[in-house]
C-alpha cells in the first residue's frame, strides 16, 4: 500500500463549496479518503465529485465563527462514527486601509480564520485522544503568515496567529500521534482574489513578483495536502509548506 494511500481515513474539510476548499476535498477524495464537507451553504458540486470517484461526502452546513465547534464535530461523527483528518481551510478577508478599519472587520476575520479554527482543531484532537487514534490536522495558513501585506490587517493577523498555533498545537499534541502543520498558500485564484486580479494594475504587480508567472490554482495545493495527511508525513509536525510559485523565494 502506498504511504499517500487515504483509503479508510475520513477528513472534514472546512469551506469546501469552492475554491480552494473543494479542491483539497476532492484531492483527499482522490487519494481515498471519505469527506466531511463544513461550508455556509449547499456544497453540490464538490458532493458530485466526491461521489463520483465511490467516495462518500457528509454535508455539514455552518458558519464557522459563529457555530459551535464541538457541535459540528458531534455531527459529523454522527454521518461518520470517526474522523482522522481536519484540513481548516473555511477564511474570510476585508480590505481597508487600515486607519479606516473598523472593529466589525477585525472582529469577523479573527472569528473565522483564528478563533474557528482553532476551536474546531481542539474537538477534533479530543475525538482522537478519546479513541487512543493517531491524526492528522492542517491549517490552511498564507504568505501573509510570513510577510506583512498591505490593506488587510485582520487577515494577516489571523494567518500569522494560524502559523504560531501549528507550532504550539504540535508541541502538545505530537505526544498523542496528532501532527498538526500548515500550507500556505500563494496568491491563488480564488474569491478572495478577486479584488486584485480585476485591478489591472495590481495585478501585473504581483504576477510579477512571482517566479511562476501565474495565479495558483486550486489544484496546485492537491500535493501539499494529501502529503500532510499520510503516512508519508508522520515525522512531519509544526511545518508551514509554502505553495506559492516561488513567491517567498523572490
Amino acid at each position: 500500500m502506498s504511504r499517500f494511500d487515504l483509503h479508510g481515513r475520513v477528513a472534514m474539510v472546512t469551506g469546501c463549496n469552492k475554491g480552494l476548499g473543494q479542491g483539497l476535498a476532492v484531492a483527499l477524495a482522490e487519494a481515498g479518503a471519505d469527506i466531511v464537507g463544513v461550508s455556509r451553504g449547499p456544497a453540490d458540486e464538490t458532493r458530485s465529485r466526491i461521489e463520483a470517484m465511490g467516495r462518500r461526502y457528509a454535508s455539514i452546513e455552518a458558519e464557522l465563527g459563529r457555530a459551535d465547534p464541538a457541535d459540528i464535530v458531534e455531527q459529523a461523527l454522527r454521518h461518520t462514527g470517526r474522523l482522522d483528518i481536519l484540513i481548516n481551510n473555511a477564511g474570510t478577508i476585508r480590505r481597508a486601509p487600515t486607519l479606516e478599519f473598523t472593529e466589525d472587520d477585525w472582529d469577523v476575520v479573527i472569528d473565522v480564520n483564528l478563533k474557528a479554527a482553532f476551536f474546531l482543531a481542539q474537538a477534533v484532537a479530543r475525538h482522537l485522544v478519546e479513541r487512543n487514534a493517531p491524526g492528522r490536522i492542517v491549517n490552511i495558513a498564507s504568505v501573509l503568515s510570513f510577510q506583512g501585506g498591505i490593506l488587510v490587517p485582520s487577515y494577516t493577523a489571523s494567518k500569522s496567529g494560524i502559523l504560531g498555533l501549528t507550532r504550539l498545537l504540535a508541541n502538545e499534541w505530537a505526544a498523542y500521534g496528532i501532527t498538526v502543520n500548515a500550507i500556505a498558500p500563494g496568491y491563488m485564484a480564488t474569491d478572495n482574489t478577486q479584488a486584485l486580479r480585476d485591478d489591472p494594475a495590481r495585478s501585473t504587480e504581483i504576477l510579477g513578483r512571482i517566479p511562476a508567472g501565474r495565479w495558483g490554482t486550486p489544484e496546485d495545493l492537491a500535493g501539499a495536502a494529501i502529503f500532510l495527511c499520510s503516512d508519508a508525513a508522520a515525522y512531519v509536525n509544526g511545518h508551514a509548506l509554502a505553495v506559492d510559485g516561488g513567491w517567498l523565494a523572490r
